[in-house]
């Protein structure tokens, strides 16, 4: 396997695509065993993507973006305005909101900051916000996007972890909102230090506070349903992804009518494209998971993490290390599908939940979408604003160490992550 691990990074190195990246080095390990028949890459190629639980992804990816031709995220933007801004801050503390807001809508971290910094990153600067930090922001807001349900690597977690998606669902709520906290206290302090204003002098209306619940009321159902129809077994996680499409689809085109066949149109050709990049990179990874399970690296990494500790806790911390290590080079998603067979049967061993651990693999794996060197929602938001990559790095240190804050309360405090299912699912 070290072959084909040099193998991995090298291509990553020298820019090739990471799902063609994984299934060519997967396939030095066949090279390397010749007595193995060169038909099982090909057989597991295929049979990777006949999960069942998988049809969720696409679907979710479809939901998610029928829901933003539907006009949904200016009305969200304009909840977050009223919600937020009169903290100091201003518009950054709309940001974070909005991203909190946006979770169940997007569903992609990166998807979410680009968005957001189209839409904000400009007022911002023009009010007076730094290059750095406004691009720091909007991308470190996005971290709240993959735990609001339904995140697809939840579903990616759960399907490959064998952990119930319905209460990964669940426990990604709490701390979303902790990590949005986090976030806006550091945008607060920031902007007491800076002078940074608050983007409205006054408190909303009743009026303005109802007509902004209203115009979001839709799409904040939408992860209430999501979790009411898992709980009640009214619908698996695939139908409930089917649920998702008509509900956005009724939403787009019966109440907000924004929804046009164009929009549609254009809604099916993004999705499709993010589809097969996303399926194409979870057919590929069964050729090099193969390689994992056959050469027993699962238990090599658990014996040598156990080595160091077998507590539970500095476990999970050893963890969260390596994933923020390997984030700076790896994606996310590519993380979750690599690692999540090899470290939940660790957790179980040592008597810890998966669904608590999930959360916190997830959110650990996404911090890499924000860091140098490869960090993809990084470079997305500073090639929108325009910022150097040095200097956003400098501004989002503060930002980091507040999402690192709340990653340890998470992980030491498991009732903060696993209140809600336990109240939910029992």
């Amino acid at each position: 396997m070290l072959l084909v691990a040099i193998a991995f990074c090298v291509l990553l190195v020298i820019g090739m695509p990471v799902a063609f990246a994984i299934g060519i080095s997967g396939a030095l390990f066949f090279i390397q065993h010749p007595e193995l028949p060169f038909t099982i890459p090909i057989q597991r190629t295929v049979s990777q993507t006949q999960n069942f639980a998988l049809l969720a992804i696409p679907l979710f990816i479809l939901a998610g973006n029928l829901m933003n031709r539907a006009g949904i995220t200016e009305k969200l933007l304009d909840l977050a305005s009223v919600l937020t801004g009169r903290l100091k801050g201003g518009l950054a503390q709309v940001s974070v909101t909005l991203s909190a807001l946006m979770g169940g809508v997007s569903g992609s971290a990166i998807a979410d900051a680009a968005m957001q910094s189209r839409m904000l990153g400009g007022p911002m600067i023009e009010r007076g916000f730094s290059r750095g930090f406004t691009a720091g922001i909007l991308s470190f807001g996005a971290l709240l996007t993959p735990i609001v349900p339904p995140g697809i690597g939840m579903i990616l977690f759960g399907t490959i972890g064998n952990v119930s998606i319905g209460r990964l669902f669940a426990a990604g709520v709490i701390p979303a909102l902790c990590l949005w906290a986090g976030l806006a206290f550091a945008v607060y302090f920031t902007a007491h230090r800076r002078g940074y204003k608050a983007e409205r002098q006054t408190a909303p209306s009743a009026r303005e506070v109802g007509r902004a619940f209203g115009g979001g009321f839709w799409a904040l159902l939408f992860p209430v349903m999501l979790l009411a129809g898992l709980r009640t077994g009214l619908f698996t996680p695939s139908e409930i992804g089917a649920f998702a499409v008509v509900y956005a689809v009724v939403i787009g085109v019966v109440i907000y009518r924004r929804l046009t066949r164009s929009a549609f149109v254009d809604a099916l050709s993004t999705a499709v494209a993010d589809v097969g990049a996303v399926m194409l990179l979870i057919a590929f990874s069964a050729i090099f998971t193969y390689g994992i399970v056959l050469e027993r690296v699962p238990e090599v990494i658990s014996g040598a993490m156990l080595s160091v500790t077998d507590d539970l806790y500095g476990t999970m911390i050893l963890m969260v290390v390596f994933l923020l290590v390997a984030g700076l080079f790896i994606d996310a998603t590519v993380l979750i599908i690599m690692l999540t067979p090899i470290f939940v049967p660790i957790i179980r061993q040592l008597g810890g939940d998966p669904v608590h651990f999930g959360i916190v693999f997830i959110i650990a794996a996404t911090i890499g979408n924000f860091t140098p060197p490869v960090g993809a929602a990084m470079y997305t938001v500073c090639s929108i604003l325009k910022c150097t990559v040095e200097e956003y790095t400098r501004e989002s240190v503060f930002l980091f160490v507040s999402v690192a804050v709340v990653t340890l309360l998470l992980v030491f405090v498991p009732a903060v992550v696993l209140f809600l299912p336990n109240m939910v699912f029992g």
